[in-house]
């Protein structure tokens, strides 16, 4: 996994958890060592990422960090739906893993009357 890709998947661990989430938990899902955490944990913090705590406590997110949100038109959605959709059938586990939960998260923020006709295109993309 590359470096800017650990780094946001740390943001979402962190911000994901009810409770402080040690190096070592994260290193573990991530597969990486828990030296490497504490080095990004500090690259995160030089960034101005509001992760708070320490070692052998646990790292927070303060409340209020999020990415910026995305206003997106009706062709570009359909774009990204389809496009999600093609990497679930023809990319490789971890491309349509990947692609899974990005559906997953925009199903989440897209209204239900739109979420509904943007599954609708999805499914017509495959006959």
């Amino acid at each position: 996994m590359r470096k800017a890709s650990r780094l946001f998947e740390i943001i979402q661990i962190v911000r994901l958890a009810r409770q402080p989430v040690t190096a070592a938990t994260i290193a573990e899902r991530l597969e990486v060592t828990v030296r490497s955490i504490y080095r990004d944990i500090a690259a995160l913090q030089a960034m101005r990422v509001p992760i708070e705590g320490g070692r052998g406590i646990g790292y927070i997110l303060r409340p209020g960090f999020d990415l910026p949100p995305l206003m997106f038109s009706i062709e570009e959605m359909e774009a990204i739906v389809l496009s999600l959709a093609l990497l679930e059938r023809t990319g490789d586990s971890e491309l349509k893993q990947a692609a899974k939960r990005v559906s997953a998260k925009i199903a989440g923020a897209v209204p239900p009357p739109l979420r509904q006709a943007f599954d609708a295109n999805a499914l017509h993309a495959w006959g």
